[in-house]
């Protein structure tokens, strides 16, 4: 644990810029999206040694919440429901119901709603219907995941209609560039509004670590869009 703490430490010295830098020698095929990011994230979960500790940690904004907002606590939710781990013992199977309950109605499918249906487009429905859903839970988990290969299922139906290069390849996910745009263009108006003495006389956050992060991201020392 304590060897786990240092490294996630020393990580976290070494500015996300010079971590894609470091990325940068490293062919394209096996180099991840946003690598200081990544490594940054994974040096901030190292230190904990069960699986659903880490795991929500990782979708987590703030991992102590409670240090950011006054008076304010974290409802435990689903993740803190004793009957989910009783009820689903496997973790990889637990995070694909915690994903359903908590990561898909509140953040990816916000997303796409408004992306969609801006333009009056349906995107989501046909691979929600009830039907395909709980057919999808009634599979064995290998026939949805081996090794490190998701969505088996999919890739060899997609493999029947479209060439396996356009199937077999990384995952090509796309981010807006908002850490950019809050040391740029954005600086001025985002700074008027986490001011600490703003944020003191309105009451509801804790200006230090605010203040603190902002300034690491000004920095370039960590992207905490």
């Amino acid at each position: 644990m304590a060897i786990r703490r240092m490294a996630g430490a020393a990580t976290q010295m070494v500015p996300a810029g010079a971590w894609d830098l470091a990325f940068a020698a490293v062919p394209q095929r096996y180099r991840p999206a946003q690598p200081g990011d990544k490594m940054h994230k994974l040096a901030r979960v190292v230190a904990f040694d069960q699986p659903d500790q880490l795991y929500h940690r990782l979708l987590s904004q703030w991992g102590e919440p409670e240090q950011v907002m006054l008076r304010g606590s974290e409802p435990l939710g689903p993740f803190g429901d004793p009957s989910i781990p009783r009820d689903i013992p496997n973790f990889t199977q637990r995070m694909q119901y915690l994903d359903t309950v908590t990561y898909l109605p509140d953040d990816i499918l916000v997303k796409v709603d408004r992306a969609t249906m801006a333009v009056a487009l349906e995107g989501r429905v046909p691979l929600l219907d009830h039907r395909v859903v709980e057919y999808a839970w009634s599979l064995p988990l290998a026939a949805k995941v081996q090794g490190n290969t998701g969505k088996m299922l999919l890739r060899k139906v997609l493999s029947r209609y479209v060439p396996d290069k356009l199937v077999e390849r990384p995952k090509m996910g796309f981010g807006v560039p908002i850490g950019d745009w809050l040391r740029g263009p954005l600086r001025d108006w985002a700074e008027t509004l986490l001011a600490p003495k703003r944020l003191a006389q309105e009451g509801l956050f804790n200006p230090k670590p605010i203040e603190t992060l902002w300034r690491q991201h000004q920095a370039g020392a960590n992207n905490w869009q």
